[in-house]
């Protein structure tokens, strides 16, 4: 009887667990992909501004994801 509840307690415990990581990776993706974008941005352009070029990324990559 207590090897059942342990299983269903792993069991909802993984559930939460895919409930609520996904969001997390997602953000992290993005984050790492704004800042590759940002490193792209520097070596391309001579007059570099990060601010510019972070909200450019964002822009970008925003327009790329609703696609």
């Amino acid at each position: 009887m207590k090897n059942k509840y342990f299983a269903y307690f792993i069991l909802l415990l993984a559930i939460a667990a895919l409930y609520f990581l996904p969001s997390k990776i997602t953000n992290y993706n993005l984050n790492k992909t704004i800042s590759a974008c940002v490193v792209a941005q520097k070596k391309t352009n001579e007059a570099f501004d990060i601010e510019k070029a972070k909200k450019f990324c964002e822009k970008e990559i925003n327009k790329l994801k609703k696609k």
